[in-house]
């Protein structure tokens, strides 16, 4: 099986994860995701993702000035964003402790 399929349902929890640590841009979110071990992560992924999530309104953008050529698009969580991503976290823990229970049962 591959990767992507298992992360589809939990990708939107790891973006909010990077941005709730620091306002980012999406190829920085990228690069984040590759070092965290998402080597195949690519802006075909992540960019549709920052717009569906601006779209819930659990992100905003915001444009800003950089030094290194065009202007950025910077995203920050929302109050919605942090209440999604804190059940996130609880409803990742439950499903870690049901998969390992099944995985110890074997």
């Amino acid at each position: 099986m591959k990767e992507t399929q298992l992360l589809k349902g939990v990708l939107d929890g790891c973006v909010l994860q990077i941005i709730s640590k620091k306002e980012s841009y999406g190829y920085e979110l990228i690069q984040n995701l590759r070092k965290s071990g998402f080597e195949s992560m690519t802006g075909g992924t992540v960019y549709p993702l920052l717009q569906k999530l601006e779209k819930k309104e659990l992100i905003k953008s915001r444009l800003r000035i950089s030094d290194d050529g065009p202007d950025r698009k910077y995203f920050s969580l929302t109050p919605k964003g942090e209440a999604y991503l804190k059940e996130f976290w609880q409803q990742w823990q439950e499903l870690t402790i049901k998969v390992a229970r099944l995985s110890d049962a074997t």
